[in-house]
């Protein structure tokens, strides 16, 4: 129960901080071989850490379970130091990105901690079809990659980790947007 109450903590936190909506976004941990995820339709300011779903890492996904279970189900077969994933709607990240080009953030934290974020183009209406896969090759080599015009995704080897992930780009992100604005940065990052 401790994970799952820790799962809705890092969840609730991401839509206090503006990360999600009040219905966006997912998260999920590994504890054994399963993985606790939010459920489909999963409401921020209402979950509580029983509404949890469990979903095995291989096998059939458990009814209930969030509409991208398959996606971190994939990423977790992908990558073994995977212990968590997050899925966020970085507002600041999401608009820097809408031209598909990888993002490469301006300042030190975000340059020290992934020098270039992937951005990975789904057509929307193929999105469950085909990102599973194409997410997990992303984070193969990443810890954190864009789905272009739809989030954030971050794995992690503790749930904090995934978390501090997707904050790190959200300001990375929002620092870009502000240099840009003030014109302090060249329209194109460093």
């Amino acid at each position: 129960m401790e994970l799952r109450k820790s799962l809705t903590r890092h969840y609730r936190w991401l839509r206090k901080y503006g990360y999600n909506d009040s219905h966006s976004g997912n998260i999920s941990a590994l504890e054994g071989d399963n993985f606790w995820i939010t459920p489909t339709g999963a409401c921020a300011d209402t979950l509580k850490p029983g509404d949890f779903v469990s979903c095995p890492v291989t096998g059939l996904l458990a009814p209930g379970a969030s509409a991208d279970a398959n996606l971190h189900q994939a990423i977790y077969k992908a990558n073994s130091q995977a212990m968590a994933v997050v899925h966020s709607h970085c507002p600041h990240a999401l608009a820097l990105t809408l031209n598909g080009e990888d993002f490469v953030p301006p300042d030190f934290e975000g340059q020290l901690y992934f020098p270039t974020v992937p951005v990975i183009s789904v057509p929307y209406e193929t999105y469950f079809e085909v990102a599973a896969a194409r997410v997990a090759e992303a984070l193969k080599d990443s810890p954190i990659c864009i789905v272009r015009g739809h989030g954030v995704y971050a794995w992690g080897e503790t749930l904090n980790l995934a978390y501090k992930w997707s904050c790190s780009l959200e300001l990375s992100a929002k620092t870009s947007f502000i240099a840009r604005q003030a014109g302090t940065l060249p329209r194109k990052s460093v």
